[in-house]
């Protein structure tokens, strides 16, 4: 019996590796990614409620939903355009945050083949999401924060580990249930 136990356990162990290291489909990408994202937008904006609205106090709450207008238009469009500032700011929030969850959903396959944790290739894709994102934002505004500050520094790529971690540990949930084709 311990003989057979052994083999029973080596084939599904070798059918479960084979079924984690197959690359998914663009559907199951886009989805997983999609979701994470979400996820990960959800995730962001408790943080900055916690932490920007309750700790720091560097925004009312209701600046959260109202915040991406800004950065990416300028103070005064965010003035100009009253409620929709909200609207625009919240479908900015999470149009950006899909698109870097199908990035690294579309990344994830070939750091799991490799053995690596999402969580720990999370924390350098926040890193570089926060400079991708704010060197966009100092190119499209004039309108942002000082990024030679120390603390905006920080506090940015904090939120941004609070962005990506929940958003890979979707993705790598989500794509390692992939069926075998």
């Amino acid at each position: 019996m311990g003989s057979n136990v052994g083999i029973t356990s080596k084939k599904l162990n070798s059918a479960a590796s084979l079924n984690a290291s197959q690359k998914p489909d663009h559907r199951a990408i886009i989805r997983a990614g999609v979701i994470g994202g979400l996820t990960g937008a959800v995730i962001i904006w408790i943080y900055e409620a916690v932490v920007w609205v309750g700790v720091q106090h560097l925004m009312p709450m209701a600046g959260i939903p109202r915040n991406a207008t800004g950065l990416v238009f300028g103070k005064e469009f965010q003035e100009s355009i009253g409620i929709w500032a909200y609207v625009l700011g919240i479908a900015i929030h999470f149009v950006f945050s899909m698109a870097w969850g199908v990035l690294f959903a579309a990344i994830w396959p070939y750091f799991r083949d490799r053995g690596y944790e999402a969580s720990f290739i999370a924390l350098f894709f926040a890193v570089f999401a926060w400079i991708v994102m704010h060197v966009a934002i100092l190119i499209a505004s004039n309108n942002h924060p000082n990024y030679y500050d120390p603390a905006v520094i920080i506090g940015g790529i904090m939120s941004h580990f609070c962005f990506t971690v929940p958003l890979a540990l979707t993705v790598k949930r989500l794509l390692n249930r992939q069926p075998a084709h």
